[in-house]
């Protein structure tokens, strides 16, 4: 606007110099009487003339003045177009640095970075293209069509037995009696174009060898490709037969350049295919089903219609054969070129030689565990084959998401049609993911545990996904705590779920990567270049790290010195019993009955103290100067206070650590009868409030009371020590034989309902992330001097069995890692391919913990 507004002012400033010139005086005789007026005139205009460089400049800084003022005056109103929460943090990015060009970014251009469908293939660029697989299932006689990860498919299991994180992995998914293994293969040779190519072998199988049912005895499975760019896709031929040729498809993009789809296989398949054109490619599996739907009513076949949208983005290949069976699909890239050898491409990542690349694979996956984690001589087969299946799904679960985040403005009228929301700028995101069928997107309190075990097992990795999370960083210091970015993740989010609120924070867990990092660098455990690149991405990250942490210090900082409340919590609610602090990632979790700012939350102060420990370590590796209001040694010192804290949080009757706020017990839900017309009642559970609250301790004991425990502040020879373990072993409190209760049994809110359609969630059951960072504390007190050394030892050992013995239980029982489990039978609970941090569960079988 500002200039386009400069050239028009210019042009006009032009034209009326220019009339000016056309003096009508020229064109009229001479006049005695007015040649004395007309010298004046003359003499002006010759004055004029000796100074139109400066009335040029007068006019030029004039325009400038105005276009000043004109700016302060709609400068409020481009704010609010623009406000400060969209606005990137003003630093270079982390992911701009060269460690993460060149051959790195190549070498991960291509994976299984679609974790929300079964088997998902794309590129680490904003517009890929796409690839999966979809099949038939059966259940209660009737087709179903699978493709999306949800659990009302009802898989007995499915999930990445290996995965490297880089160019392979092997699934193994069981629908009902159908068992398909799907492998993924990348290659990069002479004649590739950028990324390489890759192959994928569907072996399908079934547990019964003998079928009397006609629809179970053929199996039928469906891979695609998609351009999300909407470039058309070229089928090879019309009629399919696979054995008059490999080719599918083909097409060619700027990135890879010519590419080819190809198929093959030794057994008797028949492959039919429909190609679409849409830009809603998130809803393919609407559009397949009606395409099959149409063609079973119409003609009673099972099949697709062997047609296609004008210049397609879509194409979807149907196979059907008998089972068992098995199909290789390759892709090569870079085709174009007379010297890109296809053909022997192809023979090399389908048949005996991709069988060949996939067993050494697997037996390079399993090596590298083994060297990684030294189990063998630690555990049993079935818990090694647990922790196998746990890293291979945190890597399998990586995603790469590219898209705008979704941010609440409340109560900001000038948004209008934007129903008070504001898009960030548009980013990527390449991260794991909880759940793949619950949580198939970034969440970043999740992300900095999916990284402790990330790190260890490929740190440039690591590096790479942290680095696009502080890339997220706007100019305030503030990351939206979960990344909803594109369709195919919207699609997965109900709609008022979406918006991101700029004034909550969540828990900084990448610090607890970063540190162990740091710790490791300073004791040399990495490779000359590593340790030369870990260093690089911290001289590039701090800036972003101090602005982080000053965001919370700022943001979060409570009426004491030296406390922190988490924001967001409602002060207005009716119907919760305990109004939820969501931004904790403690969701329901007892806090203060009645929020206010006089709260003091002890997990927030901790994860502070975690923060600018964290900060002083890499300050000093970096050899960075002390600052006013960036002493992180000095903010460390004050929030590890032991004195200061128990002045703040300590019970001293109970010897356990408790928030601080504006409380009462006498809370309950009640049911609420409501009329609606003249005739007809409906009921709900209201909140009700029976004593006036006040400033207090808040006395519910769980995870919360342990997190100065989990921080390694308590001084090992303290009693307060001995009384933290008392809390953890005792049977009436914390311990089960199956894990930590994230809250004690005597609890007043233990397992109780938060809402009428809300069950506790962080109200008894067992959280593997917790139990982790309780554990870690244990080992470090059970190696430091102190009268209480040994207890934390036993009370170590046991903890340590109890949890890997049931989480390798119930996966061998179930198929699956899971959310969360029951406090009372140790049974999964919640989401289940929950590969997340439940599969910290190979730390503690490693007993590979963060030092302080």
């Amino acid at each position: 606007m500002s200039g386009n507004g400069r050239r028009t002012t210019r042009s006009r400033t032009k034209s009326a110099t220019e009339a000016d010139g056309d003096d009508p005086l020229r064109n009229t005789k001479p006049n005695p009487k007015l040649r004395k007026d007309r010298n004046r005139a003359q003499n002006s205009i010759r004055i004029f003339n000796a100074n139109l460089k400066v009335m040029l400049g007068v006019s030029v800084f004039a325009f400038f003045v105005i276009f000043f003022l004109i700016r302060r005056l709609v400068n409020p109103v481009e704010e609010v177009r623009r406000p400060r929460v969209v606005t990137p943090f003003p630093a270079p990015k982390i992911m701009d640095l060269p460690q993460f060009q060149g051959e790195h970014r190549e070498s991960l251009y291509w994976g299984t970075y679609r974790p929300h469908v079964y088997l998902g293939i794309r590129a680490r660029t904003p517009r890929s293209l796409l690839a999966g697989l979809m099949w038939i299932g059966v259940k209660d006689g009737r087709y179903a069509m699978r493709h999306v990860c949800q659990d009302s498919d009802e898989l007995s299991t499915y999930g990445w037995t290996h995965h490297n994180g880089r160019d392979f992995g092997h699934q193994i998914l069981v629908d009902q009696d159908m068992t398909l293994a799907t492998s993924f293969l990348k290659s990069k040779v002479d004649g590739s174009g950028y990324g390489g190519d890759w192959a994928v072998r569907i072996d399908v199988q079934s547990k019964q060898s003998e079928r009397s049912e006609d629809m179970l005895r053929t199996a039928h499975i469906f891979f695609y490709m998609a351009d999300e760019d909407g470039h058309a896709l070229s089928l090879s031929r019309d009629n399919l037969d696979v054995h008059e040729g490999s080719l599918l498809a083909l097409g060619s993009r700027m990135d890879v350049g010519g590419w080819q789809l190809h198929l093959k296989s030794m057994d008797d398949l028949e492959v039919h295919y429909s190609g679409f054109k849409t830009n809603h490619i998130h809803n393919l599996s609407e559009l397949v089903q009606e395409n099959f739907g149409a063609q079973a009513r119409k003609y009673g076949r099972l099949q697709l219609s062997d047609t296609s949208d004008g210049s397609p983005n879509i194409l979807v290949f149907q196979v059907s054969a008998r089972i068992p069976f098995k199909t290789d699909i390759v892709f090569v890239s870079g085709t174009g070129l007379q010297s890109s050898g296809v053909e022997e491409r192809v023979n090399s990542l389908t048949g005996t030689s991709l069988t060949g690349q996939l067993k050494e694979k697997q037996r390079e996956f399993d090596t590298k565990f083994e060297k990684i984690f030294n189990l063998a001589d630690k555990l049993d087969s079935e818990s090694m084959i647990a922790g196998k299946a746990a890293i291979g799904n945190m890597l399998g679960g990586i995603g790469y998401f590219y898209g705008q985040s979704k941010i609440s403005l409340p109560g900001n009228p000038n948004l209008g049609g934007l129903n008070n929301f504001i898009s960030y700028w548009p980013a990527e995101l390449y991260t794991a993911v909880p759940s793949r069928p619950f949580f198939p997107r970034g969440f970043l309190w999740d992300e900095g545990f999916h990284q402790l075990l990330i790190w260890r097992w490929d740190v440039h990795i690591s590096l790479d996904i942290i680095g696009h999370w502080f890339d997220l960083m706007n100019i305030d210091g503030w990351i939206p705590r979960e990344q909803i970015l594109g369709a195919e993740a919207r699609s997965k989010v109900p709609e008022e779920f979406i918006p991101q609120h700029p004034t909550n924070g969540n828990p900084p867990t990448l610090i607890l990567a970063l540190r162990d990092i740091v710790h490791s660098l300073k004791r040399n455990k990495f490779t000359s270049t590593e340790s030369k690149e870990i260093s690089s991405f911290l001289e590039r990250a701090y800036v972003r790290l101090e602005a982080w942490f000053q965001w919370f210090n700022t943001t979060q900082s409570g009426k004491e010195m030296s406390s922190y409340y988490w924001h967001g919590r409602d002060v207005t609610t009716t119907r919760e019993l305990n109004p939820k602090t969501l931004s904790s990632g403690l969701d329901d979790y007892p806090r203060a009955s009645h929020p206010s700012e006089d709260e003091r939350h002890l997990d927030l102060r901790c994860w502070m103290y975690l923060a600018s420990d964290c900060m002083h370590s890499i300050a000093e590796l970096l050899d960075k100067d002390t600052k006013p209001g960036k002493d992180y040694g000095a903010t460390a010192k004050l929030l590890s206070d032991f004195q200061i804290l128990n002045q703040m949080h300590l019970d001293n009757k109970y010897g356990a650590y408790f928030d601080f706020g504006n409380h009462t017990e006498k809370v309950r839900l009640h049911w609420k009868e409501n009329m609606v017309g003249h005739n007809y009642a409906t009921r709900e559970l209201v909140r009700e409030v029976l004593e006036r609250p006040e400033l207090r301790l808040v006395p519910h004991v769980g995870y919360i009371s342990l997190f100065p425990f989990m921080g390694r502040i308590i001084p090992p020879e303290s009693w307060i020590l001995e009384k933290q373990l008392d809390l953890i072993s005792n049977q009436s409190i914390l311990w089960t034989d199956y894990g930590l209760r994230s809250l004690s049994k005597t609890s007043s809110l233990y397992m109780k309902r938060n809402t009428e359609h809300d069950p506790p969630y962080w109200r008894g059951p067992i959280w593997m992330n917790m139990n982790y960072m309780i554990l870690s504390a244990l080992h470090h007190y059970s190696k430091e001097d102190g009268p209480y050394r040994d207890k934390a030892r036993a009370i170590y050992d046991d903890l340590r069995g109890n949890l890997i013995r049931n989480v390798v239980r119930n996966y061998h029982q179930t198929g699956f890692l899971w959310e969360q489990y029951d406090q009372r039978k140790g049974k999964g609970k919640g989401a289940r391919v929950f590969t997340g941090w439940t599969a910290l569960v190979v730390l503690m079988m490693a007993e590979a913990y963060g030092e302080s």
